[in-house]
Parts: structure tokens; sequence; C-alpha cells
């Protein structure tokens, strides 16, 4: 869908020295992408050591090699987040890279979201991790370049629905399942809008604008022929969009219509879009996204679930910037 580049970002922290794949790791420099290691050895502990000392963050791949990347690091992620070689920020990183590796392979083929297992593992894993850091909103870091926003965007959407639904509800971990599926997934539809409407710097046309408005329908009806997702998850796809005072889309229901995991979704969604811009910089502190949603929404949103996202995201420095 949008990792049109022919390199691909991998952030440094998730690379776990020899084990990992034996593929051409390049640097940016000044715009250029330079070969630091060509296929046929082992990236070391010493390369590690070194590209960090010297500040660099992320390296880059060929999006010829990300299968064989995206396979190792999700084979890798539970063994890695139950361990104790990373701290809480290396996991951070090492599960974001994780997870934005599988959104970007299940919208550039559709095909694979019907691998529901391997959807239940990336899940898992990512519950593990927000479970087992207390910092974990803090530490959340994102692989952010403007063509990766849609990929970084539905992991910070389902990161956040997740945390609300443990501080909301006790529900049970089949449940939990089903809403970080849904969520991580809300924006599938996406794939059936013409690039040219994603990527426009401008503001969309009323045509332009009904055509976005269709992606949550065209992704439910997709994933509900092809895959064996759960109604709760579906339910997340289709309905994200739709608000409590009956403006939403595309069924205008009512607070009492909409799914509570809609509801929240769409909450997550509106807040992550108000925080970051298209080039993952911060955009606006938690608070001040809270209480827009808050006055300017009104109606929009459960004043309930509101506080909930005001609890989890508000620290007592208003002025931190989080996910």
């Amino acid at each position: 869908m949008e990792a049109k580049e022919i390199y691909v970002p991998i952030t440094l922290e998730s690379i776990e020295p020899v084990v990992f794949p034996d593929v051409a790791l390049y640097i940016k420099t000044g715009g250029n992408y330079v070969l630091y290691k060509n296929n046929g050895r082992d990236f070391s502990a010493h390369d590690h050591e070194r590209l960090s000392k010297n500040g660099v963050e992320f390296v880059f791949v060929s999006k010829d090699d990300m299968d064989v990347i995206t396979s190792h690091m999700e084979a890798s992620a539970e063994r890695m987040l139950k361990g104790d070689i990373l701290n809480s920020r290396a996991k951070g990183k090492m599960i974001y890279q994780t997870s934005i590796n599988f959104v970007n392979d299940i919208f550039n083929n559709p095909d694979k979201s019907s691998d529901l297992e391997r959807t239940k593992r990336l899940i898992e894993n990512l519950m593990l991790y927000l479970s087992d850091s207390p910092d974990a909103i803090n530490s959340l870091e994102t692989v952010m370049s403007h063509n990766y926003y849609t990929f970084v965007h539905s992991l910070q959407v389902a990161s956040l629905t997740l945390l609300i639904h443990s501080e909301a509800y006790a529900l049970p971990r089949d449940e939990m399942l089903d809403v970080g599926t849904g969520a991580i997934l809300h924006d599938f539809g996406k794939i059936f809008v013409p690039q040219e409407i994603l990527n426009k710097s401008g503001k969309l046309n009323e045509a332009e604008i009904e055509t976005l408005k269709r992606h949550p329908e065209d992704g439910y009806v997709f994933l509900e022929k092809k895959t064996v997702l759960s109604p709760v998850a579906l339910s997340i796809v289709r309905l994200h969009h739709e608000r409590c005072d009956g403006s939403g889309y595309p069924l205008g229901l009512g607070a009492t219509e909409i799914p509570r995991s809609a509801q929240i979704t769409g909450i997550a969604d509106v807040y992550c879009t108000l925080t970051n811009d298209n080039h993952g910089n911060k955009t606006m502190p938690p608070h001040i996204a809270v209480q827009l949603m808050r006055n300017q929404m009104k109606n929009l949103f459960s004043p309930a679930l509101l506080d909930t996202l005001e609890k989890l995201v508000c620290t007592e420095d208003v002025q931190q910037f989080i996910l």
C-alpha cells in the first residue's frame, strides 16, 4: 500500500546481533543510502556497538528482504520480550518494529490477513509488552517516515485501544485479542483508497472525502469474506468512525448502537491523529488533545471513555508528549 521506497528503516535497537538474517544493511548519509554490510557475513555485537556509539538509530534494508526479516522478528518477539537482555525502551522499539513490519506486510499483501494465528501472536506479544512495562505508554517508540504513517498509526491506535480496555474493563484474554486484532486492522480498508487521495497534502474535495469515507465498509467487507475474524474485530473495522451523536459513518449509528470496542478504537484513532502528524512529529500535547475532543467535538464521544483516556495519557507534567 504505502511502502514504495527501495529501502525500509529498521531500528538498530530491534536488531539482535549474530542471529539477525543475513541481508545487506545500509545506513543513510546526507540523503543517500550507503552499504554498511553486504550479505555473506553476520551483523555482530561489535557492529551494533559501533553504530550505536556513532548515533545511528536506524539501518535500512531492501524491501525485497522484508519477508525474511519479518518472519525472523515475529518468531523471536516472544523470546525477546520475556527475556532480560533488553530494557523497556529496547523492547518497545522491538515490538514497534515487529508490529509495523506486520501491518506493512498485511496492507501490501491483503490475502495474508487470513492468517489469524499470526495476527493473534502479534497481539499477544503487544499485550505482553504493555502489561509488563509500567511505563509502556511512554516507552513505545515509532519508526516513522512519511510513507509509513498508516502502519505506525495502526500500531499506536491498537496500543492505546488495548490500554483503555485494560483500564476500564476486566475483559477475558480472548476478547482482548479480538480487540487488538480489530484495532490494528481498523484502517485496513484504506488499501482500496487511491494513493493520490491518501497522499494529498491539501484539503480533500467533496468527492475525495466520500471516497475516503468508504474505507471502513470496504475493509469490513473484504475481511468478513476473506478471514474468520471475530464479530468484535470486524465491528471495530467497520464502525470506528461512528459517533455518539449519530454523525459518523458508514451507518450513522447512535451512542447505544455503537459497540463499546468500536467506540474506544474511534477515540484512540482521533487522539493519535491529533497528537502526531504524517511525519511522526508531535503536534499537540495530550491534555490539549483531550480537551479539544471534549469541547470542540462535544457529543461525539462517551464522556466516561474520555475520562479513561485522560487518565492514561495526561501525566502530572501536562506538557509531556506521549505515544
